[in-house]
């Protein structure tokens, strides 16, 4: 009930335009770090891919918001995929952007389901999953928030990626 509440509080706070962003300097590395280590418990016995090139630039982002995008993103990937199986965690940067992408091993999403995976209280499979709805959507408010973007695609031969695109600013 703690989380649904806190999922519909910062719906409201992305939907109203009032989502404040702390911008800082930090490596993306130091963002996925915490949201795997905030998920640990959930990804027990889970391989995690993690490619982040040491190139890649410093982002100027709000690390806690940004952290929860992963979060949801991962608690996804736990929640809809086998129990051995494994998520990825790929960045790379393109022009004037970095791209990061979670990819999983699960079913993939029904035709049609890409674009409204986004939106609020859509879910692809209600069947075994329990949720509201409201991850991705929180997810989306986030990334644009930043000036960025975020999509789902199936993956050649299962499962689905999420890819998000951060402008490099300044």
């Amino acid at each position: 009930l703690e989380r649904l509440v806190r999922n519909l509080l910062d719906m409201t706070m992305v939907e109203s335009g009032a989502l404040p962003v702390k911008r800082e300097w930090v490596p993306i590395e130091e963002i996925v770090g915490s949201a795997l280590t905030r998920l640990e418990s959930i990804l027990s016995g889970r391989s995690v891919e993690i490619i982040l090139p040491p190139e890649l630039p410093l982002l100027s982002v709000d690390s806690v918001l940004l952290q929860q995008v992963f979060v949801n993103l991962l608690e996804n990937a736990v929640k809809y995929t086998p129990a051995k199986s494994t998520i990825e965690i790929r960045a790379r940067t393109d022009g004037g952007a970095v791209v990061i992408t979670v990819d999983d091993q699960g079913p993939g999403l029904p035709p049609g389901a890409e674009s409204r995976i986004f939106e609020k209280f859509f879910r692809a499979d209600t069947s075994s999953v329990s949720g509201a709805g409201l991850g991705l959507a929180i997810c989306r408010g986030v990334v644009e928030a930043h000036g960025g973007t975020i999509t789902a695609e199936n993956r050649v031969g299962g499962g689905t990626s999420f890819t998000i695109t951060l402008p490099i600013v300044g």
